[in-house]
């Protein structure tokens, strides 16, 4: 269970990253992306380590190879604490940027990790979208992501 203080601040600041994105505000998104990563950093290794808040950070990482770094970092994280939800959550979140990248592939066995896991949580609508990616991927069809 992630710390109640820290899942507030880190969910605060995702809000405020996605205003900023929003409006382009280069100078306020590269202050609290950095505000988030210490609270990663200062976190880590420490009883208050948790898959959520790398995850959150990946999300926010703008260059490819870092965020799917991120995103195996937090999968590490879920993978110690036994933790499906994260476990799905984080691989459907690396399969679709491999798929954006054209990493077919690597997507593809990101998902099937993603399938096994959510095989025992309750978030129907995360299976659903596991299900339709992979689907899409395994035949072939282009995929199209929101932006």
């Amino acid at each position: 269970m992630i710390n109640t203080k820290i899942y507030k601040a880190v969910y605060e600041l995702a809000e405020k990253l996605m205003k900023a994105a929003a409006k382009d505000d280069r100078e306020t998104f590269d202050a609290l992306y950095a505000e988030l990563q210490a609270i990663c950093i200062d976190n880590e290794n420490t009883d208050k380590d948790h898959p959520e808040q790398w995850e959150t950070l990946a999300d926010f990482t703008e260059e490819l190879e870092d965020a799917l770094a991120g995103y195996e970092k937090a999968l590490e994280k879920a993978n110690a604490i036994d933790s499906n939800d994260h476990r799905a959550s984080i691989g459907f979140s690396m399969a679709m940027l491999q798929a954006e990248a054209g990493q077919t592939d690597a997507a593809i066995a990101s998902l099937r990790q993603a399938e096994i896991s959510a095989q025992g949580i309750e978030d129907d609508e995360l299976k659903a979208d596991i299900d339709e990616l992979l689907e899409k991927l395994t035949t072939g069809q282009e995929p199209h992501f929101d932006q």
